[in-house]
């Protein structure tokens, strides 16, 4: 399975693995669309084979396991790894980087 989240991780330029009652994965993806980013969002909660998912992820380090953000295919980390990123500038530089940000 851990092959298979990593295979829809860098399908494209962001992607995040959520859940759709979490307050930190609405944030973090609201904080991505309000960029004028268009991440591709999986939801866990929805998924035929979601628990498998989360497992894969925190197997991959993903703690917590949601949200599990993915930029340019590399596993950027969770809500405060995010929310440090785009303190410090960086997830912006990364976002270019990847293609998800064009200005």
């Amino acid at each position: 399975m851990e092959t298979s989240v990593l295979k829809l991780a860098a399908q494209n330029a962001v992607v995040i693995f959520s859940k759709s009652t979490c307050c930190m994965c609405h944030a973090i993806k609201r904080l991505f669309y309000d960029q004028g980013v268009n991440p591709t969002v999986y939801e866990l909660d929805e998924q035929r084979h979601g628990r498998e998912m989360e497992q894969a992820l925190k197997r991959l380090g993903c703690t917590p396991s949601v949200p599990a953000v993915f930029v340019g295919g590399k596993f950027v980390g969770s809500a405060h790894d995010v929310l440090t990123l785009q303190l410090d500038g960086s997830l912006k530089k990364m976002l270019k980087a990847a293609g998800a940000l064009w200005l």
